[in-house]
C-alpha cells in the first residue's frame, strides 16, 4: 500500500517541473520580441516552438508565435496555423458539408464560447446531479470569473493577427472581416472589463485570483483602423471597376483599376494579379489587345499557375491570330488542369482564393479545353499560324497613314520595352521578397521581350504594306498628272487650231461658207490640225489656177 500515495506526488513534480520551463521560455521569449530584431525574434522563435512542445495547446504561447510569425513577414505560416479562422476557408468547408457562412460571421460562429458555470453540483452514484445551496456572493463571483474567462478565450488576437497576415496575402474579403471582428472583440472585452471593474458593480478588490482581460493596445487599435480604411478603399475601386466593365464602359473601369495598381500605397501580391487580369479584360473591351496581354504577362509572373490569367491571354491571341502562341498557353493550361485532377484539389494551399474557378468544373472545362486544341492544331497545320492580324494588335486600322502607325507604335514600345517591364514589381508588396522578387522581374521581362518582338515584326510587316501604298498612290498621282497633261496639250492644239482658221478663211455670202485656196503645204498642216480636232465635214473650195 505504500505505493499509491507516491503516484500523484510523482505526477504532481512532473506537472510543476514542466510549467516552470514553459514559463521560463515565454519569459525569454518575450525579452527576445521586446528587441524588435529579426534575429532576436528568429530565436525567440525557437523557444516559443520547445515552449508549446511541451504545452500544445497554451494560448500564451500560440499568440507569441503568432506575433513572431507576423513580425518576420512569415505570413503564410500565419494563415496555415489559424486557417481555421479565415471566414472563406470556412464557408467552403460549409458549401461541402451542406451549410454556409454568412458574411464576415459572428464571433459564435467563428470561435466557439464557453459558458459560465453558475451552479456547482456534485455528481451521484447513480449519474444522477445534486445541486447543493450557495450564497448569492458566490453567484456574483461565478458570473464574473466566468465573463474574465471567456473573455480570454475568445483570443481576439486571433483575428487581428490573421486579419493582417491575410490583407498582406491578398485576402482583402477576409482581412476586412477578421479585423473588424477582431475590433468587436476587443471593445466587448473592454466594456466587460470596465463593468467588472466599475465601482457601482461587483467589486473584487479582495479577490486577485480572477485576472482582468487583456486589452487592445492602442497602437495596434490605430493600425488596425488605418489597414481597415485601405482594404475599404481597394474593394470600393475593385467593385467600380468591375461595374463598369458590366456597363460597357471598359475606359472607366480601366481608370478604376489603375488607380488600384498605380497608387501610391502598396498592393498585395495576390490582389495585385486579379487586377492585372480585370483590366486586361477592360483593355480587350476597349480594343487595346497589346495592352491587354501585357497586363496577362504580368499576372502570369506573379502567378504563373494563375487559370484565369492563361485563359485571358490564350484568348488574346486568338483574338490575333497569333496560333503557335495560343497553343503554348492552351497547352500549359491543360497540364494544370491534369494536375488539379491528379491532386483532386486546387493548386496552392487550402485557404488561397480561386476567382472564378472551382473544383468541380474541371473535368467540364478540360474536356472543351482539349477539342479547342485540336481545331487549332488542325488551322495551325493548314498554314494559319503565321497569319497575323497586326493591325489587331497595334491597335490601327487597315490603310492607316505612316504617321498614325508610327505613333501607336512608338507609345506601344515606350510602354512595353523589355528592361521596363519589371517596373510593376517595386510598386507591389510580397510575401517573401528575398526568394520571389528576381524571379517575378525574369519572368516578367522574359514574356515583354516576346510582346516586344511581335510588335515589332507587325510594326514591319504594316509599314510594308503602308509603304507599298504610297508607292501606288505616287503611280497614280503620276498617271493622272500625265493625264492631265495631254488634255492640256490638245487644248493648246485645238486652240492654235481655231487661231490659225481665224486667220486664213473668210465666210461667203451663200448658206455654206467656201474656203479659198492656198499653197498645198498650208492646205496639209490645215487638215491634219482638222483631224485632230474632229472636223469632218465637207468643205467646199473654190480652185484657181496656179503658177509653177
Amino acid at each position: 500500500m505504500p505505493s499509491s500515495p507516491s503516484l500523484p506526488s510523482e505526477k504532481k513534480h512532473w506537472w510543476l517541473s514542466n510549467k516552470k520551463v514553459v514559463e521560463k521560455y515565454l519569459r525569454d521569449a518575450r525579452v527576445l520580441i521586446a528587441s524588435q530584431q529579426t534575429a532576436d525574434v528568429t530565436a525567440a522563435l525557437g523557444l516559443i516552438e520547445a515552449a508549446l512542445g511541451l504545452a500544445p495547446r497554451l494560448e500564451t504561447a500560440l499568440e507569441l508565435k503568432a506575433r513572431s510569425l507576423l513580425f518576420l513577414r512569415r505570413f503564410r505560416d500565419v494563415a496555415d496555423m489559424l486557417q481555421d479562422y479565415i471566414p472563406s476557408f470556412r464557408a467552403a468547408g460549409d458549401d461541402d458539408s451542406g451549410t454556409s457562412l454568412s458574411g464576415a460571421g459572428s464571433a459564435e460562429q467563428l470561435l466557439p464560447r464557453e459558458r459560465a458555470k453558475l451552479l456547482s453540483g456534485e455528481e451521484r452514484s447513480d449519474g444522477e446531479r445534486s445541486f447543493r445551496c450557495f450564497s448569492v456572493a458566490d453567484l456574483k463571483k461565478k458570473v464574473m470569473a466566468g465573463l474574465c474567462k471567456n473573455s480570454e478565450k475568445e483570443g481576439q488576437w486571433r483575428y487581428l493577427v490573421l486579419g493582417q497576415a491575410c490583407s498582406h496575402l491578398g485576402l482583402m474579403e477576409d482581412a476586412i472581416a477578421l479585423l473588424q471582428t477582431g475590433r468587436r472583440l476587443a471593445t466587448a472585452a473592454f466594456r466587460r472589463e470596465s463593468v467588472c471593474w466599475s465601482e457601482d458593480s461587483f467589486s473584487f478588490t479582495d479577490n486577485h485570483s480572477i485576472p482582468p482581460p487583456p486589452s487592445l493596445p492602442s497602437s495596434e487599435s490605430e493600425a488596425a483602423s488605418h489597414l481597415v480604411s485601405h482594404i475599404k478603399f481597394l474593394l470600393r475601386r475593385r467593385a467600380a471597376a468591375i461595374a463598369a466593365l458590366d456597363a460597357n464602359l471598359p475606359n472607366e473601369s480601366v481608370r478604376h483599376f489603375s488607380k488600384i495598381l498605380d497608387g501610391r500605397r502598396s498592393v498585395p501580391q495576390a490582389f495585385a494579379a486579379y487586377c492585372f487580369v480585370g483590366r486586361a479584360s477592360a483593355y480587350r473591351a476597349a480594343g487595346r489587345l497589346a495592352e491587354a496581354i501585357a497586363d496577362c504577362n504580368r499576372a502570369l509572373a506573379l502567378d504563373p499557375a494563375s487559370i484565369p490569367a492563361l485563359r485571358e491571354r490564350a484568348d488574346l491571341l486568338e483574338a490575333v491570330r497569333s496560333h503557335a502562341d495560343c497553343l503554348h498557353d492552351l497547352d500549359h493550361l491543360k497540364l494544370l488542369y491534369d494536375s488539379i485532377l491528379r491532386d483532386q484539389k486546387l493548386p496552392g494551399p487550402a485557404w488561397k482564393p480561386h476567382y472564378d474557378v472551382r473544383y468541380r468544373d474541371i473535368p467540364s472545362n478540360l474536356r472543351t479545353l482539349t477539342a479547342r486544341i485540336q481545331q487549332l492544331r488542325l488551322r495551325v497545320a493548314a498554314g494559319e499560324g503565321t497569319n497575323v492580324d497586326y493591325y489587331a494588335l497595334i491597335g490601327v486600322r487597315r490603310g492607316c497613314t505612316r504617321s498614325e502607325l508610327e505613333r501607336a507604335h512608338r507609345l506601344l514600345s515606350l510602354k512595353h520595352r523589355p528592361d521596363k517591364a519589371g517596373g510593376f514589381v517595386d510598386r507591389l508588396e510580397f510575401v517573401e521578397e528575398h526568394r520571389e522578387l528576381d524571379e517575378i522581374r525574369d519572368q516578367a521581362r522574359m514574356s515583354a521581350l516576346l510582346l516586344y518582338r511581335l510588335l515589332q515584326k507587325g510594326y514591319s510587316s504594316i509599314m510594308a504594306a503602308v509603304m507599298e501604298e504610297e508607292m501606288a498612290e505616287k503611280m497614280r498621282v503620276r498617271e493622272a498628272a500625265a493625264v492631265v497633261a495631254a488634255m492640256k496639250v490638245s487644248v493648246a492644239a485645238e486652240k492654235v487650231a481655231q487661231e490659225e482658221m481665224a486667220k486664213t478663211t473668210t465666210v461667203t455670202p451663200a448658206s455654206a461658207p467656201v474656203y479659198q485656196g492656198v499653197f498645198c503645204r498650208d492646205m496639209a498642216a490645215v487638215g491634219s490640225l482638222l483631224a485632230q480636232v474632229g472636223f469632218n465635214r465637207a468643205i467646199p473650195v473654190k480652185f484657181e489656177a496656179l503658177s509653177c
